[in-house]
């Protein structure tokens, strides 16, 4: 049997998951994750889990207690979050320049691709876009059952 593809989780979507405010995308995001955490396919970094408390101790303090999201951060570590490094670094700057995408994203891409993972949820990119084999999903534009495809093919190289 072959392995599931992992998947590499950007802040927006663990943020969304939390936001009462979100009627629509609060449970997509969770559906997502759910989909991840059953599968056993998420994946994401310390740069993420960093943001994610920031965000969620600053904006959704009133649903989300410094306590909730502490405790999401220490569960999030299951997922085994990539700390970056000077690889990781190099690897952003190459992303950077060759994508023109921003440094916090060419970070998180670098992350992802470090990884192995083949998906990436954010809607920060473009979906369907494919970054050395890494497809961009925005996970509010699709269902998570795009997972049960075929993994994505590698990008072909100029």
């Amino acid at each position: 049997m072959a392995t599931a593809s992992t998947v590499f989780v950007d802040t927006n979507v663990l943020v969304y998951a939390d936001d009462a405010r979100e009627d629509d995308k609060r449970p997509i995001a969770r559906a997502w994750l759910e989909k991840l955490w059953l599968e056993r396919r998420g994946r994401t970094s310390q740069q993420v889990l960093n943001e994610y408390y920031a965000v969620a101790t600053r904006k959704l303090a009133a649903n989300v207690t410094r306590g909730d999201a502490r405790a999401e951060v220490r569960r999030y570590q299951h997922w085994q979050p990539w700390a970056v490094d000077h690889q990781t670094v190099e690897t952003a700057w190459a992303l950077e320049a060759r994508f023109g995408i921003s440094w916090w994203d060419s970070l998180m891409v670098a992350a992802a691709l470090h990884q192995g993972c083949e998906w990436l949820l954010t809607e920060d990119l473009q979906h369907d876009q494919r970054i050395d084999g890494l497809r961009i999903v925005n996970p509010f534009l699709v269902d998570p059952a795009v997972l049960d495809q075929p993994p994505p093919e590698p990008a072909a190289k100029p």
